[in-house]
Order: C-alpha cells, then sequence, then structure tokens
C-alpha cells in the first residue's frame, strides 16, 4: 500500500487496476505478473497482483496466454478505456439515468463541457458504416465481468 507522511495511504477505487494497466502499457511486450509487481514498486503480494490482472482479463482491457506454469500479459486497452468502462458500469447501477447524467454534465467545467458536447456531435455525425469499436457499450454481466 502507498505511504504518505508515514502512514499506509488507501488507494481509490480502481486506482491500482489503473496502475497496472499503465504499467503493462509500458511494457516491451508480454510479460508476467512479477515484472508488473516489480515495476509497481514490489510492495504489493503476488496474489493482489494476479487477482487485479484476472479483473482486468474480465473487463477485457488485457489478455494473456500461457506460459508454461503462468501467465504472460498484454494490454489490449488503455487507461481512458478502463476509466471508460467504471464509469459506465456506476450508470449502469443507478436507478434514473437522466439525473445522474444532468448532475454530471451540469458539475463540469466549462472545458470539459465544451468537449463532451464536440465528442456528442462528432458521435452524432459518425456514418452509420463507420467501423464499430464496441467502446461505451459494454455492460456489466452481474458475475463481476463486463460484457461486450
Amino acid at each position: 500500500m502507498a505511504r504518505e507522511g508515514g502512514r499506509a495511504r488507501r488507494r481509490g477505487q480502481g486506482e491500482l487496476e489503473g496502475q497496472v494497466l499503465a504499467a503493462l502499457r509500458d511494457a516491451d511486450g508480454p510479460v508476467d505478473a512479477a515484472w508488473v509487481r516489480q515495476r509497481l514498486g514490489g510492495d504489493l503480494a503476488h496474489t493482489t497482483v494476479v487477482t487485479i490482472l484476472t479483473r482486468l482479463l474480465a473487463k477485457d482491457v488485457v489478455s494473456r496466454e500461457r506460459h508454461g506454469r503462468s501467465f504472460l500479459w498484454t494490454p489490449t486497452a488503455d487507461v481512458a478505456r478502463l476509466a471508460a468502462l467504471r464509469m459506465r458500469r456506476l450508470l449502469d447501477g443507478e436507478r434514473d439515468r437522466e439525473a445522474v447524467l444532468a448532475s454530471f454534465v451540469t458539475a463540469l467545467p466549462p472545458g470539459d463541457g465544451e468537449l463532451l458536447r464536440a465528442l456528442l456531435e462528432a458521435a452524432d455525425t459518425a456514418p452509420p458504416d463507420a467501423e464499430d469499436t464496441g467502446e461505451g457499450r459494454t455492460t456489466d454481466t452481474g458475475d463481476g465481468g463486463t460484457q461486450d
């Protein structure tokens, strides 16, 4: 666990997933959990790193291939995609989506509001035959995983 002023600091929700994914993206190729653990400073248990990698696999933001008795891990998405999945999962858990979205939009600083408006306009004007990556349509399967 990270330390601040001599005390252990509790990581924010999803922070460790983001750090693991960022470490994988910094790698020159597929790496094992021990490499990820060392890259993050080595203060995490090996099982913690494997658990986080397995959660990222369920979210379809990493892939793995068997290498002897362990796995080699490769990122398939970036940290922005992981954050978007978290945001979508939170939104999907709320009954009044309109109220949540309205509250979110009204709390945005002006620059972010303008950026969101431009992104929505670009999405509305994209040709129907444009390549669909499926981003933004991932849903929670209810068993801790996600499904596109």
